[in-house]
């Protein structure tokens, strides 16, 4: 996918496609007034035939007088008042469709004033980016597939070139990230084993300078005490991995983020094992430790001036004669004793041995993201992720970050009033905390190995992941994650 951005006039842009904002009640974005100008009023006219009366949808024509541009694409923006970065990129959504089964691979895009700063700029290349990926690793595209889009030009105002070059060199490695992220969560449990991702590390470590990598087999975990980690990997063949990315931006002495997902290459529930019916889906069950792949990826080709370590447990979670048993106790690298109630609640267990590795590194904060609970789908859908920490500073960062990237979080309790319901008779806790509150239990059961540093956890059981005719993996949080570290960072973005 190549990005560029323009300037110029462009009514003598050469493009096979020229896409121009339009308003409720025919109301011409700027560029587009001044493209109707160079028309002698064409595009005006033709949009009093009725269509885009209410501001929705698109309309694309051909060999418009007075431009050079092949096609000219005008795309309903709404209400002028109501546009938005949101509102631009669901219509980008839209438009791109369209290129696609045109058969289109280039366009340029004229951002509509007040959407050309470094937000717009973002957002808009972010969705092209988006448009170009197309998963085909293990299945061919069809003869009548749509076109994916190779190239976006996007025309700006010359006073804001810097800020939009600077938010077209980040939305290009977040893109990367996302697609990446969303490349692995895609990927079936027979390839996308834990011994697939840690290759997959090592080899952006052989590919990135800036970023090394190191493998704990399970014998280096066994030698940690890492019983929690381990005794969910007993039930697979797989042998589990504790992957470990570092991505040195910033002076040796500045506190590293630590980025923590969960990577649960397949979840079949072990001896809990879950309902047949979309059981195929739990490959995602790894988005957490694949949006920490895209993370560290993005930032390494933004090359933020930031130290970051990324840590991946990965392992499948299958029945077996050795697998967990409800009612077992396992002990964690921190010391406490775990009963397992419930073998399908393995994600904290992998989760809190990665989560008492990382106090080694003296972590500036460490935020952790799992699809962790379908009681967070209960709770909050699929549109935010879950937030859960302790912090209130640490939590407006969060979300503020997503909010910036269009990834949005809700804040959830995380109150000392619900850890009585992890209470066991035989372990120092439970891993699970009954049938209410599910998804605040399982922050709380984390933050139990969290004392050390500044932790949130994501849970993004909902967010990482479209299920029905269009399924597949979104990507999701990478957008935020990138976004908190360009933040954390202190990189200049906007003018």
């Amino acid at each position: 996918m190549e990005l560029k951005i323009v300037g110029g006039d462009l009514a003598k842009a050469k493009t096979p496609c020229l896409i121009l904002g339009v308003y409720d009640k025919h109301k011409l974005s700027a560029p587009a007034q001044a493209v109707d100008r160079a028309t002698d009023g064409a595009i005006a006219k033709l949009l009093r035939k009725g269509d885009l009366d209410g501001g929705k949808g698109w309309l694309m024509t051909y060999d418009m007088p007075g431009i050079v541009a092949e096609r000219l694409l005008l795309l309903g923006l709404g209400k002028r008042k109501e546009c938005d970065r949101g509102t631009l990129a669901k219509a980008l959504g839209k438009a791109f469709a369209r290129l696609g089964e045109a058969r289109v691979p280039q366009a340029l895009l004229a951002l509509p004033e007040g959407l050309d700063d470094y937000a717009g700029v973002r957002a808009a290349a972010l969705k092209a980016t988006a448009a170009a990926y197309r998963y085909e690793q293990t299945k061919a595209p069809k003869d009548d597939a749509p076109v994916l889009l190779k190239r976006l030009d996007l025309w700006v105002d010359k006073p804001r070139r810097d800020a939009a070059e600077r938010a077209l060199t980040h939305a290009d490695a977040i893109g990367h990230g996302v697609a990446l992220a969303r490349e692995l969560g895609n990927l079936p449990g027979n390839i996308c084993t834990p011994t697939y991702l840690a290759e997959r590390a090592m080899g952006l470590a052989g590919e990135y300078d800036a970023l090394t990598t190191d493998i704990l087999d399970e014998d280096a975990m066994a030698e940690l005490s890492m019983g929690a980690l381990l005794s969910v990997s007993r039930g697979s063949r797989q042998p589990a991995k504790l992957i470990v990315m570092r991505y040195n931006g910033a002076a040796d002495q500045d506190k590293p983020v630590v980025l923590v997902g969960k990577g649960l290459t397949f979840d079949a529930g072990g001896i809990s094992i879950k309902p047949a019916a979309d059981m195929d889906e739990m490959k995602y069950d790894m988005a957490g430790g694949a949006s920490v792949f895209g993370a560290v990826l993005a930032a390494v080709r933004m090359r933020l001036p930031i130290n970051l370590i990324g840590v991946v447990p990965a392992s499948e979670n299958l029945p077996d004669g050795e697998a967990n048993k409800p009612g077992d106790v396992v002990t964690s690298m921190s010391g406490q004793t775990i009963e397992i109630l419930n073998t399908d609640a393995e994600g904290r267990l992998i989760l809190c041995d990665a989560l008492s590795y990382v106090e080694r590194f003296e972590p500036a904060v460490v935020l952790d993201m799992a699809t962790l609970t379908g009681a967070c789908i209960i709770a909050l859908g699929k549109h935010p992720s879950g937030l859960f920490t302790a912090d209130d500073k640490l939590a407006k960062e969060v979300a503020d970050a997503g909010e910036a990237a269009d990834d949005k979080v809700w804040r959830m309790p995380l109150w000392e009033d619900y850890q009585q319901q992890l209470d066991s008779n035989f372990a120092d806790m439970a891993n699970i905390g009954g049938r209410e509150a599910g998804a605040v239990t399982a922050a709380c059961f984390l933050s139990r190995f969290t004392k050390a540093y500044p932790w949130a956890h994501l849970d993004i059981a909902g967010t990482a992941w479209v299920s029905g005719k269009e399924k597949g993996a979104t990507g999701r949080p990478v957008p935020l994650l990138s976004e908190f570290l360009i933040r954390r960072s202190g990189v200049k973005t906007g003018e």
